[in-house]
């Protein structure tokens, strides 16, 4: 199966934590089929603007687990990609 690219809207907040390693998963709902291997490109996304603000960092999912989530969650272990 090809891996597929997903463009998603992530806070300031996570966002920063992804850029700098200390968060290296992101809990979603499972809307999308994610699989490993697949691409998140988070847009860091300012809700009270309504803007993005041009920032973009591209992850690769290493890994999926449904385990104790929320029905149709999944938290995504994720890496540089």
């Amino acid at each position: 199966m090809e891996r597929q690219k997903h463009k998603l809207k992530i806070l300031p907040e996570y966002f920063e934590a992804v850029c700098t390693g200390v968060k290296n998963f992101e809990i979603r709902r499972n809307d999308r089929n994610y699989q490993v291997g697949d691409l998140l490109e988070l847009n860091e996304y300012i809700p009270e603007k309504a803007e993005f603000t041009g920032r973009v960092v591209v992850r690769e999912v290493t890994y999926i687990t449904d385990y104790a989530q929320q029905e149709n969650y999944v938290v995504m272990s994720i890496d540089i990609a």
